[in-house]
């Protein structure tokens, strides 16, 4: 009936972590890849978070969240600041498979959480079947199977009228 808050978006995060590492194609450190979710989370929320589909918003996101994750980090002490810039670093760049998986954690919650309220949100900025799998493709690596349910899920919303066809 309401978005979720930043909280709860992290909260639910570091919970899937846990609850989809069974998932992964590759062996996931879970409590590694919670903090780094919610390291990534800590920036977005300072930078001002940008919409999954807001493309003029992308366009100065780097910037914002450089400049937040160098004030919020730089305010801890040295080493303990220096390790949780690293793990959102980790998150940026998504090479690892920690970080690959965190990714497409990031981009499945939010999908899920617009499918089970009927993509109130998706109608109402007429998001694209298209958008929806650009945005999630990062979990076909990862996690084939999670995939496999976005994928039949995006094509559902898309003959129930949620997605733009």
């Amino acid at each position: 009936s309401r978005q979720e808050t930043d909280a709860e978006h992290a909260w639910h995060l570091a919970v899937m972590c846990a609850l989809l590492s069974e998932y992964s194609n590759e062996k996931i450190d879970v409590a590694h890849t919670m903090l780094m979710v919610l390291m990534h989370d800590l920036v977005e929320i300072d930078a001002g978070d940008t919409y999954a589909y807001d493309e003029k918003g992308y366009e100065t996101k780097p910037q914002r969240e450089q400049a937040a994750a160098k004030r919020i980090y730089g305010i801890l002490p040295g080493e303990q600041g220096q390790k949780l810039c690293a793990l959102w670093e980790e998150f940026e760049a998504g090479e690892t498979d920690d970080a690959k998986f965190a990714n497409a954690v990031d981009r499945v919650q939010p999908f899920w959480g617009n499918f089970s309220v009927c993509g109130r949100v998706w109608k109402e900025n007429g998001i694209e079947a298209a958008q929806g799998i650009r945005r999630n493709e990062v979990t076909k690596e990862i996690m084939p199977k999670v995939w496999d349910t976005v994928y039949e899920q995006i094509q559902q919303a898309v003959e129930n009228g949620w997605l733009k066809g």
